[in-house]
C-alpha cells in the first residue's frame, strides 16, 4: 500500500507554506495552528493507517466563525482542506494531502441546547456520539449511532460517513437521527440545513450533505434526534457450529417479522480474540456468534427471545445464552464492541464494509474465507448481520509489503463480490480512498459524472477533501474543468 494513488501536490503552494502558516495564526489563536512536523505527524493518517501522508499544516478552530475564517483564506488562495473529526474513519477519509490544511473540529463538542419536549438536541459537531448520550442520559434518553468507535468518534465523522452501528438495525444509520446542520462551505459561507423538525421544506440537500464525505463543506453544528430509553434491553448468544447456519438464523429472524434491536454476528477467530481481550463469557466452542438484542417491557422481551429461539431451532443452535443481569449484558456488548482494538493488540488487519442483501449471507461468508486462503491470508468476520453491513478484518503484517498488497487484493475481491450479489462499497465507513478506485464497479460512467457534478455544485474549485471518493483520473479531470 503506496500513496502513488495521491493527487501529485500543488508546487506552489508547498513553496508559500511558511506564509500560509503565519497568515492562519492571524484568523485563528496561535495555538490552534500546529505546523511543527512533530505535532502535525500526530494527523498523518487515520484509522487505515497503511495510508500515511504529512499535511501542510493543521488548524484546530472552536468556533463556527473561525472555520468561516479559513475556509475563506484558503478558498481565496486555492489551498485544499480536509476536514477531519477524531480520525477513525477506516477507509482513509480524513488523510491529509501534502498541499492541505488539516482543518479539525474535535475542540468543538459543546452541547449547544437540549429540548426534551421535542426531542433534539443541538451539539457542535466535535462532540462524541457516547458524550451525546451521555448528556441526556439523566432524563432517561440518548442518541441513537452507536457505532463501535462512539466512545471517540465525532459527530462530524459520523455525518460525513453516514455511520450506523449495532443498533441501526432498528433506529437507523447518522442521516435517520440528524434533523439539521450548519455547515461551512469552502467560499466560508456559513449555511443552515434542516432544524429542529422533522423534515425541512424544499431540496433534501440535508440527505446530499450527510454521506457527502466532507466534500460539500465542515459542518460545525447539528440537531440530532433524541430518543426515551427502552424499559429494558436484553441480548442473547446463539452459537453455531458453521457460519452458514448462523447466516441462515439471520434471515431467517428477519424473514420471520420480528426487528431486533441488533443482531451481531461474530465467526471463530473473532470469538477467541475478542473474549480473551474482554472476558465477554462467549461459548468458545461454536464456529460463529449471534448476538441478538430485544428491548421493551420484561413481559415482550421474553416473548421475542422465546420466538427467536424457535427461529433458531432448525439450524442447529449449540449455545443458547440469554443474558441473565446487567452485568452480563454489558460484558457481551464490551466484547462486540472492543473487537476490532483487540484484533489490533495481535495483528494489523484490513477492515472492510461492504453490505450485501442478508439473504446471502450463507452463501457469501464461506466466499470470503476462500478469498483471503487464496491469498495466503486469514480473516475474522464480525459485523452488522442485520442489516447485511459485512466488516471482515484481514490479518496481515504492515512491515511485508507483499503481505499489504495481498490484503488490499483481497479486500477489493470482497467488494466486488459484494456488489455482485446485489450489495454496495459501503455501509457505514464511506468510499474514502480505500474504496476509490472501486467506484466504477458500482456505478456506471454516467453516475459517477452526476454525482461528480453535484459535488462541483458544492466545492466549484475541488479544494475540499481532495482525491477521495472518485476515481482519480475522473476528479482531477473533472477539477481542472470546473477550474477553466
Amino acid at each position: 500500500m503506496t500513496l502513488t494513488s495521491l493527487p501529485e501536490p500543488d508546487q506552489e503552494v508547498l513553496a508559500r507554506s511558511s506564509t500560509i502558516i503565519k497568515d492562519l495564526e492571524q484568523l485563528v489563536a496561535h495555538d490552534a495552528v500546529i505546523s511543527d512536523e512533530e505535532g502535525r505527524r500526530a494527523f498523518e493518517a487515520d484509522a487505515l493507517t497503511a495510508y500515511r501522508q504529512m499535511p501542510l499544516a493543521v488548524v484546530l478552530p472552536q468556533t463556527t466563525e473561525e472555520v468561516s475564517k479559513v475556509l475563506r483564506y484558503c478558498h481565496e488562495n486555492r489551498i485544499k482542506v480536509v476536514p477531519r473529526g477524531a480520525g477513525t474513519s477506516l477507509s482513509g477519509g480524513a488523510l491529509p494531502a501534502a498541499d492541505a490544511i488539516v482543518v479539525g473540529v474535535s475542540k468543538m463538542n459543546r452541547v449547544l441546547d437540549v429540548d426534551y419536549e421535542n426531542r433534539a438536541i443541538r451539539v457542535q459537531s466535535g462532540i462524541t456520539n457516547l458524550a451525546i448520550s451521555e448528556a441526556v442520559s439523566a432524563q432517561g434518553f440518548f442518541y441513537a449511532p452507536d457505532p463501535s468507535s462512539q466512545l471517540a468518534c465525532t459527530l462530524a465523522g459520523n455525518i460525513a460517513m453516514n455511520s450506523g452501528g449495532a443498533h441501526c438495525l432498528k433506529y437507523g444509520v447518522t442521516t435517520n437521527n440528524v434533523l439539521g446542520v450548519q455547515i461551512v462551505m469552502m467560499d466560508g459561507e456559513i449555511v443552515e440545513l434542516g432544524g429542529p423538525h422533522l423534515d425541512a421544506e424544499g431540496y433534501d440537500l440535508l440527505a446530499l450533505v450527510i454521506g457527502s464525505e466532507g466534500q460539500f463543506g465542515i459542518v460545525t453544528e447539528a440537531t440530532v434526534r433524541i430518543l426515551r430509553k427502552a424499559e429494558l434491553a436484553r441480548p442473547i448468544l446463539l452459537g453455531f457450529d458453521n457460519c452458514e447456519a448462523a447466516g441462515q438464523c439471520v434471515a431467517a429472524i428477519i424473514g420471520s417479522g420480528i426487528i431486533p434491536v441488533a443482531i451481531e454476528f461474530m465467526d471463530k477467530p473473532a470469538i477467541e480474540v475478542s473474549e480473551a481481550f474482554a472476558k465477554a463469557g462467549y461459548p468458545r466452542d461454536v464456529e460463529a456468534l449471534l448476538i441478538v438484542e430485544v428491548e421493551g417491557s420484561e413481559d415482550e422481551i421474553s416473548r421475542l427471545l422465546s420466538d427467536i429461539v424457535e427461529i433458531a431451532m432448525p439450524f442447529d443452535p449449540k449455545a443458547v445464552e440469554p443474558s441473565t443481569s446487567p452485568e452480563q449484558s454489558e460484558r457481551i456488548w464490551k466484547g462486540r464492541k472492543s473487537a476490532f482494538g483487540a484484533f489490533g493488540r495481535i495483528s494489523d488487519y484490513y477492515c472492510m464494509d461492504g453490505t450485501i442483501p442478508l439473504a446471502r449471507l450463507a452463501e457469501v461468508l464461506p466466499k470470503i474465507s476462500q478469498i483471503c486462503a487464496n491469498k495466503g491470508l486469514k480473516v475474522a468476520n464480525v459485523f452488522h448481520a442485520g442489516d447485511g453491513n459485512l466488516h471482515p478484518l484481514i490479518l496481515y503484517d504492515a512491515n511485508n509489503e507483499d503481505e499489504a498488497q495481498r490484503a488490499e487484493l483481497a479486500g477489493a475481491e470482497i467488494l466486488k463480490l459484494c456488489v455482485a450479489v446485489g450489495g454496495c462499497l459501503s455501509g457505514e465507513h464511506g468510499i474514502g480512498i480505500e474504496k476509490r478506485d472501486l467506484m466504477g464497479v458500482q456505478f456506471s460512467e454516467a453516475d459517477l459524472t452526476v454525482q461528480m457534478r453535484i459535488r462541483s455544485v458544492f466545492d466549484p474549485d475541488w479544494l475540499l477533501n481532495p482525491g477521495k471518493v472518485f476515481p482519480l483520473e475522473m476528479s482531477e479531470k473533472a477539477g481542472a474543468a470546473e477550474a477553466a
